[in-house]
């Protein structure tokens, strides 16, 4: 097993469980905020502006304690670039997402501070670069880093079914994903008449049921697309991929300890060295 690229220190646990708590905020507000409490033109800033700061949190925290090293970092903004320019190759035609299956290879070898972060940037990356800057963004970034942190948490396998349960996972990731970014929409965009609309004021069950029409009959014939390219993706793709992490995890060697050693003593005028006296350089890394 490698080390997580970002170790889950008791600081970076608080704030990730923060962040996933606003997150869970912004999008079931429906079903917990009394009507005409809650203001939807004020919603999406203040969500982003509030997401930027906790996942700032996040990696300051951890630069701060050692717990991410220049090489996590280099391995974050590398992985971001690479999933914002795999975006556009899918583009969400018929639900074909083709970002998902790096984030949740990842988040499996890098763990679930890593998965998270790179959930946001990477969309938020991908946003700037093909003009997708909207109120719908934060919401984008808060599904794709619950996509990345979960795959962190899934339990210890190997060869074949590991690649099976990612892709599993990858399969279910697609569908939460839908789940979740419907609600970013789905009080705005019905006519209140409508039996699937929400309606402010319900009992908690009707508005559930509402929600969960609505989403079948918008959003399940997408989703499927999402899900079933995730499952593909990571079963073709995922053994190459997981060992290709893995490898670069081992030779980044994140988070290794560095022991100080005597330097060593000048040679002699013949060119050998004091007897007894280590001759290795001044300070090597271990771990």
């Amino acid at each position: 097993m490698t080390a997580p690229a970002i170790r889950l220190t008791p600081r970076v646990g608080i704030v990730m469980v923060l962040a996933a708590f606003l997150g869970l905020v912004a999008f079931f507000w429906p079903f917990v905020v009394a009507p005409g409490t809650f203001g939807s033109n004020y919603a999406p800033p203040l969500i982003f502006g509030m997401l930027l700061v906790l996942v700032l949190c996040v990696v300051l925290s951890e630069i701060a304690e050692g717990g991410i090293d220049s090489k996590a970092l280099a391995m974050l903004g590398v992985l971001s670039a690479v999933n914002a320019a795999l975006r556009p190759l899918g583009a969400g035609t018929a639900g074909i997402e083709t970002v998902f299956f790096v984030l949740v290879l990842a988040g499996r070898v890098y763990g679930p501070g890593f998965g998270f972060v790179l959930g946001c940037t990477s969309l938020f990356a991908s946003a700037l670069i093909t003009g997708g800057v909207g109120p719908w963004m934060p919401y984008q970034m808060f599904g794709c880093a619950f996509v990345g942190m979960l795959a962190g948490f899934l339990p210890r396998a190997r060869g074949r079914y590991e690649v099976l349960m990612l892709a599993v996972y990858g399969s279910l990731s697609g569908y939460l994903f839908g789940f979740l970014l419907n609600l970013s929409f789905w009080p705005f965009s019905l006519d209140p008449n409508s039996s699937i609309a929400y309606l402010p004021g319900l009992p908690f069950t009707e508005q559930w049921h509402r929600y969960l029409a609505f989403d079948l009959a918008t959003s399940l014939g997408w989703d499927t697309g999402r899900a079933v390219t995730n499952f593909i993706c990571v079963l073709l793709a995922g053994p190459a991929v997981l060992t290709t992490f893995r490898r670069a995890a081992r030779k980044a060697r994140f988070r290794a300890p560095v022991r100080f050693a005597a330097p060593a003593p000048p040679a002699d005028p013949d060119g050998s060295r004091a007897p007894g006296r280590p001759s290795k350089s001044p300070w090597t890394t271990s771990g």
